[in-house]
């Protein structure tokens, strides 16, 4: 579904793009997509040489979920010292809050489209489980224990 934009960047940019074909819910659950991403970038982190590519010119993206995914997969490689670094990540309007849907961000863009609130509740069970079974807990925040959001309030606070 990519392959326009990664054809584009990589022509106008004379860098090479990889683009991981990851699995994808609500068929394949967490961490599948997850997995699918992390073995891929290994993979072509280890397989370097093959490609022509500067090892200090690694740069992972990616957009919606895959930001989401880019985000993840960045975090989990941050401390390998058997690959080479990642020079940056670019995270275009990333998934990556879905602790609490009342957060001002989610209020002030409720109704905006192409992703309302409710409908990123959605996906994001989709993703985390396959199904929106609890969906009217999680747009309420009943869905997380107080301990649990008291634990980590600071990293979601509006304040």
């Amino acid at each position: 579904s990519h392959e326009k934009i990664c054809r584009y960047i990589a022509r106008e940019s004379e860098l090479v793009v990889v683009s991981v074909g990851y699995r994808l819910a609500p068929e394949h659950k967490y961490p599948a997509a997850y997995e699918d991403c992390l073995n891929a970038t290994i993979h072509f982190m280890k397989n370097i040489e093959h490609y022509g590519v500067d090892p200090a010119r690694i740069i992972i993206c990616g957009d919606s979920a895959g930001g989401n995914l880019a985000a993840a997969v960045s975090q989990t490689l941050a401390g390998r010292s058997d690959l080479p670094r990642l020079r940056a990540q670019i995270l275009i309007y990333p998934g990556l809050q879905v602790l609490d849907f009342n957060l001002p961000s989610y209020q002030q863009n409720r109704g905006v489209p192409l992703l309302f609130r409710e409908r990123a509740a959605f996906f994001a069970l989709q993703y985390l489980n396959g199904d929106a079974l609890h969906m009217q807990e999680v747009l309420e925040g009943s869905h997380i224990p107080p301990d649990m959001r008291l634990k980590y309030g600071k990293w979601v606070s509006p304040d």
